[in-house]
């Protein structure tokens, strides 16, 4: 997955009108318009990089006079003290970037960096981690990005990419099987049809009416391998429901398929990264 230019571009420019507001008062009231500087983006804790385009980007909409050198990539992971970018020109316009520069690489590398510590944690199963709905608005290109550079997997990127058939679609079609045959006959026939269930009723419903995908919904351990046994890879199975405080490893031993974590992107602490002149 990579990020378009043009949406990387309208998000910055967003992001920079809602920080910069009428100008920077501070910049313009305390340094000279021709004074120079230079500044090193310093790794503060151990983690994966995420975000250096973006960053890039900032810069590049202030000031393209800026210069911004980095020297990792994303996905590389860095250690504490380590020099991630460098970045020199106009000090005005570099004071006028750094807020919306930091937020911007601390976020999407505290989520590439958790992402692949969830990666890490089901090793050597066939498991993967996979991203949700639940992010940012407006920044959900960025965040799901940051999840691939991490190690994981994009679920579904928004509302038009599949048919996942919830608790209250359930309730509101009157069952799995009403809610299903619905989706077959009004639903595109190239999109895959997911269906949440809770317990092993369910399960079986979904499976009778063809289901691609079942999302096993806050099930314990024994429930989740109990429904791997009785779908039989006759469908994927998503293990779902507060998987952040779950044993990712004992999940993934289950033998379910998927494990979505809405945690990778709707909570996830920014890596602490400073800009030092």
């Amino acid at each position: 997955m990579k990020l378009d230019r043009n949406i990387v571009e309208n998000i910055v420019r967003e992001a920079l009108s809602e920080d910069i507001g009428t100008g920077d008062i501070t910049t313009r009231a305390t340094i000279p318009d021709d004074m120079t500087a230079g500044g090193n983006f310093i790794a503060k804790q151990d983690g994966v990089i995420c975000g250096l385009d973006v960053v890039r980007a900032v810069f590049a909409t202030v000031d393209s006079r800026t210069t911004f050198t980095p020297e990792v990539r994303d996905g590389d992971r860095v250690q504490k003290g380590d020099i991630i970018a460098t970045v020199s020109g106009f000090a005005a316009s570099l004071l006028s970037s750094e807020r919306v520069a930091l937020n911007f690489l601390q976020h999407l590398s505290g989520i590439a960096t958790y992402t692949a510590e969830c990666v890490a944690k089901i090793a050597g199963t066939n498991a993967k981690i996979v991203d949700t709905r639940k992010t940012t608005p407006g920044l959900r290109v960025f965040e799901k990005y940051a999840v691939k550079v991490g190690g994981g997997s994009n679920h579904r990127f928004n509302l038009a990419d599949g048919v996942l058939i919830k608790d209250n679609h359930i309730k509101a079609a009157g069952g799995i099987t009403a809610a299903v045959s619905a989706a077959r006959e009004n639903a595109p026939h190239t999109l895959k049809i997911e269906v949440e269930v809770e317990n092993e009723e369910m399960l079986r419903e979904a499976l009778d009416v063809k289901a691609d995908i079942i999302m096993l919904d806050n099930m314990d351990l024994q429930q989740m391998s109990d429904a791997v046994r009785i779908v039989g890879g006759r469908a994927l199975t998503e293990a779902s429901g507060n998987m952040d405080q779950r044993d990712l490893a004992q999940v993934a031993a289950t033998g379910v398929d998927l494990i979505s974590i809405g945690a990778l992107t709707h909570s996830v602490k920014a890596m602490d990264i400073s800009l030092r002149f």
